[in-house]
């Protein structure tokens, strides 16, 4: 058993990172009430463990009496003297009391002592090791997954990427060695869980930080900034040195500092532009590419109304609403994106001329046809290139047999016409 306590003392410390002299605590204490479970209830026990030979010993400390009434607290002066030739009654007597077989009831005591203790020691050392890492970027290898969340091994401990800190476009598999954030060390039913993301918006700005030493050094600083993971962030930069341009500085020689940021990201794209104090100017850049007839400002509304042609107004509104959500997020002010007047009549004219080519062309009727067109989707290029999971999104009133019908037609013009 000797030999056996070494081992578990030397596994501890090299795979598990627990000291030594802590583990021999820990270890002393299970055997205490280990021990007070053979020998009894006394007032005071200890154990020593050699940590080089692994020898245990248990201690009772007995006081000196002529009659024995409580052999657990006392004993005989006889015997005491056998152990210490001056003792006298009333003495207190240090009497080795290890235990020949701890014993089913003892031994499982000591196991559950053991076990109690070592997840202690390892909640407090997870603890203490990432209570002021929240915030910071770490390295781990994917282990397992448990449902949907993701196990992360960073070593000595094991990190929780839940499925709402996962971005969705992301594939892990398990030995891939990925990046996140500490989002937080939170106190679960398990003790302390070191939550990881790679979703949260602060994962790019600490990917910038890291990449950008002007936002290291404070000469450069992000105002602002909104993400949908997976798709696209807007970064607004600003810088109080007129002679550092904050976008370049982001951006780097020739894109590499930003393009390790998107390869980080598995190509989600990134808009970079400065900062304004003047909401005019702010709305104008967030909206990018897009370019702007009119902008309508409520100030005690906080509300922004944008008036663009009809070129203009799916790149103002992005792809199911992204770059207008997104400049919204940024800017902290609502805004309503709105074709002008004059272009009107000709937008619906030309919607209902695709419609009707559309229509014809697969032989679908004309409401279908409407709700594709209106959708982004005014070809029938537009449906074959874009994915069949989009193009069902983009078309929520139509039947997912029908989209597919749909796209399948679609499909199957194009090879027809190309084999011509």
């Amino acid at each position: 058993m000797n030999q056996d306590f070494l081992a578990v003392l030397e596994y501890m410390e090299k795979e598990k990172g627990i000291n030594r002299k802590v583990m021999i605590e820990a270890i002393q204490n299970a055997l205490v009430s280990a021990c007070k479970k053979s020998f009894g209830p006394a007032k005071d026990v200890r154990v020593e463990l050699d940590p080089k030979s692994g020898k245990i010993g248990a201690f009772a400390s007995l006081k000196v009496v002529d009659s024995v009434a409580s052999p657990a607290e006392e004993i005989q002066l006889l015997k005491a003297r056998q152990r210490k030739i001056d003792a006298q009654i009333g003495d207190i007597v240090e009497v080795e009391v290890t235990p020949k077989d701890f014993g089913r009831i003892a031994a499982q005591v000591f196991k559950q002592t053991i076990n109690q203790t070592l997840r202690s020691i390892e909640k407090t050392m997870i603890f203490d090791e990432f209570k002021d890492r929240a915030g910071t970027i770490i390295t781990g290898t994917v282990r397992r997954f448990d449902r949907s969340d993701v196990i992360v091994d960073l070593g000595k401990f094991e990190g929780i990427m839940p499925s709402r800190e996962r971005v969705p476009t992301e594939e892990y598999t398990p030995g891939e060695r990925i990046r996140a954030l500490v989002l937080s060390v939170d106190s679960g039913l398990r003790g302390p869980e070191i939550i990881l993301t790679r979703a949260h918006p602060d994962f790019v700005r600490k990917l910038l930080e890291l990449e950008v030493s002007e936002l290291h050094d404070k000469a450069v600083e992000i105002k602002a900034l909104a993400r949908e993971a997976g798709h696209r962030t807007k970064i607004a930069v600003w810088s109080n040195d007129e002679k550092i341009d904050p976008v370049g500085a982001c951006v780097g020689i020739r894109g590499a500092r930003v393009k390790n940021i998107v390869r980080e990201l598995n190509n989600e794209k990134i808009d970079l532009f400065r900062w304004s104090t003047n909401i005019n100017e702010l709305v104008i850049e967030a909206l990018k590419p897009a370019k702007l007839k009119k902008i309508e400002i409520d100030e005690k509304t906080k509300k922004v109304a944008v008036h663009v042609d009809e070129e203009n107004l799916s790149l103002a509104i992005g792809k199911r609403g992204q770059n207008a959500r997104l400049a919204s997020k940024l800017t902290g002010w609502e805004i309503d994106i709105q074709r002008e007047k004059s272009e009107a009549v000709g937008f619906e004219q030309k919607i209902d001329q695709a419609a009707a080519g559309i229509a014809e062309l697969l032989q679908i009727d004309r409401e279908e046809a409407l709700q594709i067109v209106k959708a982004g989707f005014s070809s029938i290029d537009d449906l074959i290139e874009q994915s069949e999971e989009d193009v069902i999104g983009a078309l929520p009133d139509l039947p997912v047999e029908r989209v597919q019908e749909i796209r399948a037609k679609a499909n199957s013009i194009k090879q027809q016409a190309a084999t011509k």
